[in-house]
C-alpha cells in the first residue's frame, strides 16, 4: 500500500523554466552575452544555477568567478521567481484525488529554502503539502537520502510505502536508495541526451494524472 507521495518541485509539479530562464537571459544581456532559447533552458533547468550558468556563460563551479556569477544570478531570480511560474496541468486534480484516497503528499526539492518557502504558497495548490524539504535543509541535497528520510519522518510515512516522483536522475537515485518506489515525470526538464532508461525508475508517466494508474497497479 502507498501511504504518501512525495514530489520534486521544478519540472515535476511546477513549470519554473520561464522564470529561471528569464533570470538567466537578463544576466547574460547585462554581460553582453547572447540569450538562450527556452528549449535550451528547459534541458538544463533541473540542474539549477550551476547548469544554467554553464549553459549561458560557460561558468562552472570550479571557475574563479563562479560564486560572483551565482550570487548575481540568484539575485535576478529573486526578482521574478513567481512571475511566470505555474503548476503543470493536472497537478491540482492529482492532489485532490490523493487526498480523497487518504494519501499524504509533500515536496522534496533541491531548490534553496529562500525560494521554496516563498514560491510554494504562491503556486495555488488545492491542498497544501504535508511537508516541504529544500535543498539546503540539511546541506545534503538529492541524491542524498537524508532529505527523503526526513520528509517521511515528518509525515510518519514508511519509505517502503512511499512514492517519489521526479524528472531528474538524482530524484530516482535518491528515492531508490531511500527504499521508495520511484516515478519518472517525463513531462519534466529532461535533455535529449539523457538516458532515462538507465535510471531504473519503477514507473514512467507522461502526465501528472497518469500517476493514479501507478497507484492502482501497486494497490491491487
Amino acid at each position: 500500500m502507498i501511504h504518501a507521495v512525495l514530489f520534486d518541485l521544478d519540472g515535476t509539479l511546477a513549470d519554473t523554466a520561464l522564470d529561471l530562464g528569464g533570470a538567466l537571459n537578463t544576466l547574460l544581456a547585462r554581460h553582453g552575452l547572447p540569450e538562450k532559447s527556452m528549449d535550451e533552458i528547459r534541458n538544463q533547468a533541473s540542474h539549477g544555477a550551476a547548469g544554467l550558468l554553464k549553459l549561458g556563460a560557460g561558468i562552472t563551479p570550479d571557475h574563479p568567478d563562479y560564486a560572483r556569477w551565482r550570487t548575481e544570478y540568484l539575485e535576478e531570480y529573486d526578482r521574478r521567481y513567481a512571475q511566470d511560474t505555474t503548476l503543470f496541468d493536472g497537478v491540482n486534480e492529482l492532489i485532490a484525488e490523493l487526498d480523497r484516497r487518504g494519501i499524504k503528499w509533500g515536496i522534496i526539492t533541491n531548490k534553496p529554502m529562500r525560494f521554496t518557502d516563498k514560491l510554494v504558497p504562491k503556486l495555488g495548490f488545492i491542498i497544501p503539502p504535508a511537508v516541504v524539504v529544500s535543498g539546503d535543509t540539511f546541506g545534503e541535497p538529492k541524491p542524498s537520502i537524508k532529505p527523503m528520510l526526513y520528509a517521511c519522518g515528518q509525515i510518519h510515512a514508511d519509505p517502503q510505502h512511499t512514492l517519489y516522483v521526479g524528472d531528474a536522475e538524482r530524484d530516482i537515485q535518491a528515492g531508490r536508495n531511500a527504499g521508495m518506489k520511484t516515478v519518472l515525470a517525463e513531462w519534466g526538464y529532461i535533455a535529449p541526451e539523457d538516458d532515462t532508461g538507465s535510471w531504473q525508475a519503477d514507473f514512467h508517466i507522461r502526465t501528472p494524472l497518469d500517476l493514479l494508474e501507478c497507484l492502482d497497479k501497486i494497490q491491487s
